[in-house]
């Protein structure tokens, strides 16, 4: 496991945009997989995007022109870049780990952050 530190998250305006940051203690394997995702009141967790140690990335479909995800390596951070936001994209959002090739939303993380809190009015 890894241990992972949020950050980033508040109360934005709708059209605005945000940066959502998640600090990484050091990947004990050379393949891993990090992802973000987001749970809003009454919904499921929802996968956003993820990216692995190569820096290939891939997002959900419907939220791929408005979210970015990107690791700074030297800074052990992983971020997650919010465009244009909508009041739809209120939620606490989550970053995750997981060792290995494999990488999806749909994959077995067994390391997550506890989240920070987006708000958009």
């Amino acid at each position: 496991h890894v241990q992972l530190v949020e950050s980033g998250g508040g109360s934005v305006q709708a059209g605005g945009s945000l940066r959502v940051s998640c600090s990484v203690s050091e990947h004990k394997h050379s393949a891993y997989c990090m992802a973000r995702f987001r749970q809003a009141p009454g919904k499921e967790r929802e996968g956003i995007a993820v990216i692995d140690s190569d820096g290939d990335t891939a997002y959900a479909e419907s939220l791929k022109d408005r979210f970015t995800i990107s690791v700074d390596n030297d800074k052990n951070t992983l971020y997650l870049q919010i465009n244009s936001l909508k009041p739809e994209d209120t939620a606490m959002y989550y970053c995750a780990a997981r060792s290995g090739s494999w990488c999806d939303v749909i994959a077995d993380f067994d390391s997550w952050g506890r989240g920070t809190q987006v708000t958009v009015s």
